[in-house]
């Protein structure tokens, strides 16, 4: 029988061992950088990721999706799904009398420049399945997803209704979502507190033409779009309106826009539950958290609903606000990030 260490004491060594060669890369790399302090600050939030400390975690998507199996299909009075039980939805359970009705809106069947061919037809044909297709990225955040008889399968499972309904793309659709928040304040510029103590956040909200429900301005990534370029773009569009304002007002909101919307941060980057969503063809969007502290930044602006947006307003954050399709839990995370209430 070979001689070997005791458990415990072949996991020191081998931390040990991680340690010893983590600083003897961070030495290195200060040495390359020059013997300097920025050189060394560096190092040493790589080295902390390296040996175990992480980014912070994203908010991610859990469970059955209840909106994308509405009864009655969005935009339509009788499009009406098969109905799918909660249990029922995980394409691994055995359903064998689901069949759900195909649908797709004669707006996308007509080609326009964000929708894909309609492969069903045999007007084209799509082959590159969970990857980069030309300008179109076709890979999910939720993973590699089925594709079933020539067409993807929702990654989530079924909703009651096959190919695309209004959605462009076939398999993921991406959008991106700014959250822009400040705190409420009474009219002497004293933050207000809940009822926890916490103080309240307020976000932009729009109000939307197809349904008349309230959310976060946001909206699809075009082909070969960088997404906070979107970010960017859809909150000028749908909250400022700077569509209909002047030129000379236009250059100013955005470049003022552009610094503050640098300093997003990430809260969630996955499967929506979208009203919209198919068997076939789902959204899925990377959101972005921005919050105005002092209320100096977004708060010069005066808000205007434009685009498909009926209305717009700050609203007050909480636990009993009901939003279109998962934004309710993109603002739970954002209140999270910075200890408002809830």
């Amino acid at each position: 029988m070979t001689n070997c260490l005791p458990c415990s004491q072949g996991v020191l060594w081998l931390s040990v061992s991680i340690v010893v060669l983590s600083v003897f890369a961070l030495v290195v790399d200060v040495y390359l950088n020059g013997n300097h302090m920025t050189g060394f600050s560096n190092g040493v939030r790589r080295l902390s990721f390296k040996i175990g400390q992480t980014k912070p975690s994203k908010m991610k998507f859990g469970g059955p999706h209840c909106k994308a199996r509405c009864e009655v299909y969005p935009r339509t009075k009788d499009v009406k799904r098969f109905k799918v039980p909660d249990d029922k939805v995980p394409w691994k359970v055995p359903f064998p009398e689901y069949s759900p009705p195909s649908f797709t809106t004669e707006t996308v069947l007509s080609g326009p420049y964000y929708a894909d061919p309609d492969i069903c037809s045999g007007k084209g044909e799509i082959t590159k399945w969970n990857e980069i297709d030309g300008r179109v990225s076709r890979v999910s955040f939720e993973g590699k997803y089925e594709v079933v008889e020539g067409l993807p399968l929702n990654p989530v499972g079924r909703t009651g209704l096959k190919h695309r309904g209004c959605l462009g793309r076939w398999g993921p659709n991406h959008a991106a979502d700014p959250i822009v928040t400040r705190w409420k304040r009474t009219d002497d510029d004293q933050i207000v507190k809940g009822e926890d103590g916490k103080p309240i956040m307020q976000f932009v909200s729009v109000q939307r033409r197809d349904n008349g429900e309230w959310a976060i301005p946001g909206g699809k990534v075009d082909a070969g779009e960088v997404v906070t370029d979107t970010v960017l773009r859809e909150f000028g569009e749908e909250a400022l309106s700077t569509k209909e304002i002047s030129q000379e007002e236009k250059y100013k909101a955005v470049e003022s826009m552009k610094q503050f919307f640098t300093k997003g941060i990430e809260v969630y980057e996955g499967y929506v539950d979208d009203p919209r969503n198919t068997d076939n063809a789902w959204m899925e969007t990377t959101a972005y958290h921005f919050h105005d502290h002092d209320g100096t930044k977004v708060g010069q602006f005066n808000l205007h609903a434009g685009d498909d947006a009926m209305a717009v307003q700050w609203m007050d954050c909480n636990s009993a606000i009901n939003l279109y399709a998962s934004h309710k839990s993109f603002l739970q995370e954002a209140a999270k990030r910075i200890d408002a209430s809830w």
